[in-house]
Formats: C-alpha cells, structure tokens, sequence
C-alpha cells in the first residue's frame, strides 16, 4: 500500500514548496555530485538490469534503452546541473492589472503539487524527472519498469543521499519499488493524494493510464514520426538526416518510422540511403520504393533487407531498425498520410521549396514541426530545458518536450482595500 508514501510526499511538497531558489540549486548539485561518488555502484546494477533483459530475449533496442554507461551517467549529472542553473520557475509574475474598483491582480507560477512518473526502461528518467520537479516544487513518485528496478533503485539511492547532504528535503521523492502492478493501479486511483501522473512509454502503457486513471494525466504520446523528402532536398543531406533519425537512438520516441519520398526524389535518393542504412535498417517499402532500391549497387544490395509495406507499418512505431518507405506524388498526399497515421509528436519536411516549407509548417499538426533537421531533436535537453519529463503529443495544459513550466500551474492574488461586489 502507498497510502503512506502518498501522505509523505504530500507534507514533503508543501515544505519544499517554501524553499527559496538557492536552496533548491544548492540541493540538486549536491545530487548531482553524490550521483558521480556512486557511478561504479550504478552501473553495477545497471550491468545486472541488462544481464536479466537479455534472459528474457528483450530486443536490443530496447536492451539500448535500459542502458547506462558512463557517458550516460555523466549527461545525467550534466542534465541536474544545467536545471540547477535555470531560473527558478516559481513565484514568476506572468501579469499584473488594476480594475477600475481598484483591486489589483497578479497571476504568477506555482508548483502543481505531487507528481507521479509512471516510465518504462530509461533509467535516465528516474534523475531527469526528479530534478525537474525539485526545481519546480514538486515532490514527485517514481515508478519505473522492473526491469531497470535495480538501476532506478542506485539513482534514487544517490538523489536521497545528495539531498541529505545539500540540505535538501529527502522525503520529495521517492521510488514505488515493489515491481507490482497493482502500485500503478494504486498511483491510478490515488484521486486527492496525486495532483498529476505522467506515462512515459510504449502504446499499451499510455492506453492503459489514460483508461483507468482517476486522477489528472499529462499524455506523452507515442512517435510514429514522419520525413517527407522533396525533389528540391540535396539527395546527400537527405540521407544524412534520415540516417541520423532512425539509427542515432532507434528506441527513442522521436526516432523517425516511416519517410515519405516523393516519386521525383527516389531515384537519387535510394542509392545513398542504401549506402547508410546497408547492414543496420530493415526497409519495408511500397512497390516503387522496393523497385528504386532494387536497382541499388549489388555490394549495398546484398546487405540491406528489404520487405513489402503494409498497411499496418504505416501506423506502426518500431523502436526498433526498421523503416517503412511510402512513395508520394504531391505534398497533399504526404500531408494526408500524416494526417491519418501520425501520432501528433515530430514531423519533418526536407525540402529547398520555400513555399512548401511554409505550407508544411502551418497545415501540420504536431507538436514539434521541422525543416530540414533530424526529428531526434525533440527533447528537453536539445531545446535548452535542462531535461525532460517526457513529450507531450496532447495540447491541455502542455505540448513538446516537457520541462519547468510543465510542472508549473497559476495563482492570483488580489489585494484590495475593502473592496464589495454590487
């Protein structure tokens, strides 16, 4: 039961609430220094974390997304850092306003209470949403998959120690460690107790939050994302962006999925895709993109496999080596396709047309829209935010890469001087 915990991190957050923005950065550094004192201890678990995934057969990509290493570790140290560095989002007056009876109102930011995380795989987010929410004045619940368990339980193991030491409020977080499901249908039901709870994961996770959650939920939504290639795009660049998208980080939500080419484009752009994606990616393509390829170098040829499109790749967020290539005519049928399939996360144009770049620009709708650059730059920490607690694909309250403000809600104040409403 977390009944308990639940009260903890409630008396936590109205203490932490109250800490001046020095206070709060003097915590996270000592955080942040005491995550780098335990790197061997957190790895070692990470190491055991990953030898029962692969027990389990888990694919490597998502073994890839359980994985820390050390240049892992120091990007969360780093990411603690830069959010300690940011200005404190609490307390900021957003606007101010006398009536005519007098009465002055001042609406500023506010810590939106107890947060709950309920993730899969990254123990990344386990430091990212926790040194979010301290900044923010929000005590948060932790409830990673079991799989990372052992690793999520080094990193909270660290974050308390690093608080003790900085100053800090310990009891504003804390790690749902039992492994059992019922916790996530505790956090779910725990209506008064939990201000707001994220999903962060695969389709059937987000689905089952949305369908049985009582308490309020920020949708960070699955990334089937999209690259629509031009006749105008230089076939070079093209590629190069397209292979950075889907192989830089293959298990992460703004991978790319499906490209979109369009017919004029395919013949210059299939050998030097081949020539990138040979021996790495999996292609599932439409009969003209599977002929295009076809005519590719036999050398390239032997190493790439390629298999017929159907319809369900189109709908399909892989995670995984594998791309869906669809053939177009026209811009409006790549718009369309988008329209039908598209998660609402990241697409992207590749073009020099500039009046297609505009025309993409305005009639998609997603949170993150591009030209001309990889889609894997939807996040936190590429878009200057320290970190991020997921990406928000709905449009209440927060969209995109989620960072400070994200955990932020209002209050006004009104001062009057005796002030009645006639």
């Amino acid at each position: 039961m977390l009944d308990a915990v639940f009260d903890s991190l409630r008396d936590a957050q109205k203490k932490l609430a109250l800490e001046s923005g020095e206070n709060k950065n003097k915590a996270l550094l000592a955080v942040a220094e005491a995550i780098r004192k335990d790197e061997t201890k957190i790895l070692l678990a990470n190491t055991y974390d990953i030898e029962k995934a692969r027990q389990t057969d888990t694919k490597e990509s998502l073994v890839e997304r359980l994985r820390i290493n050390e240049d892992r570790v120091h990007e969360m140290i780093q990411g603690v850092k830069n959010i300690a560095n940011l200005p404190d989002p609490v307390g900021k007056v957003r606007a101010g306003w006398t009536l005519p009876n007098g009465l002055f109102i001042e609406s500023l930011t506010v810590p939106l209470g107890v947060v709950a995380i309920i993730y899969e795989s990254r123990p990344n987010v386990t430091v990212d949403a926790f040194a979010l929410a301290y900044k923010a004045g929000c005590s948060i619940l932790l409830r990673g998959s079991s799989a990372a368990l052992n690793s999520n339980q080094a990193l909270v193991t660290a974050i308390k120690y690093g608080l003790k030491a900085g100053g800090g409020i310990e009891d504003a977080v804390e790690l749902a460690s039992s492994g059992e499901h019922s916790e996530v249908n505790e956090i779910l039901q725990a209506r008064g107790k939990i201000d707001v709870v994220l999903p962060r994961g695969g389709h059937n996770l987000i689905q089952y939050v949305l369908a049985n959650a009582r308490v309020p939920v920020i949708e960070t939504g699955e990334g089937n994302c999209h690259i629509y290639i031009e006749p105008s795009a230089d076939p070079q660049n093209a590629a190069e962006i397209i292979c950075n998208a889907k192989t830089q980080r293959p298990g992460a939500c703004n991978a790319v999925e499906t490209i979109l080419v369009h017919r004029d484009a395919l013949s210059a752009l299939a050998p030097l895709l081949t020539e990138k994606l040979a021996g790495k990616v999996k292609l599932r393509c439409d009969p003209q993109a599977k002929a295009a390829f076809g005519e590719t170098s036999a050398a390239a040829q032997a190493l790439l496999l390629i298999e017929d499109a159907t319809e369900e790749d189109w709908e399909t967020e892989y995670l995984d080596f594998i791309l869906a290539v669809k053939t177009v005519d026209t811009i409006d049928q790549a718009i369309d396709h988008i329209k039908r399939y598209g998660t609402g996360h990241s697409e992207c144009i590749l073009t020099d047309d500039l009046k297609s770049s505009e025309r993409f620009l305005r009639e998609v709708d997603a949170a993150c829209v591009y030209v001309n650059a990889s889609t894997r730059f939807t996040d936190g920490g590429a878009f200057g935010f320290g970190a991020e607690l997921g990406i928000s694909t709905q449009k209440l309250h927060v969209r995109g890469p989620m960072g400070l403000e994200a955990l932020c809600s209002i209050k006004y104040l009104i001062r009057g001087s005796g002030q009645i409403r006639p």
